[in-house]
């Protein structure tokens, strides 16, 4: 069963200005940005205790073609990133 998911401010933020830079970069990259970042939460959704804790109980995922991580806590059936 795959676990709720709670993204905070900060990091819908991120994926935003990260989304609209690679959008300025070159059409469609930004919409391929979103796609590895949806694939993303979905494995950490799927299978949250798979990845490494990096820091205090976070845990870090990394983004498959694009320099970034996901980090999050994962307790209980919840999962905040």
């Amino acid at each position: 069963m795959a676990a709720d998911l709670v993204i905070a401010p900060e990091a819908e933020l991120d994926i935003t200005e990260a989304y609209a830079w690679y959008e300025d970069s070159r059409v469609g990259l930004g919409e391929e940005f979103l796609g590895s970042i949806d694939a993303c939460i979905e494995n950490i959704r799927r299978q949250p205790d798979v990845f490494s804790v990096v820091h205090a109980g976070h845990r870090r995922a990394l983004i498959r073609r694009f320099p970034y991580a996901v980090f999050y806590e994962h307790a209980g059936n919840a999962i905040t990133i």
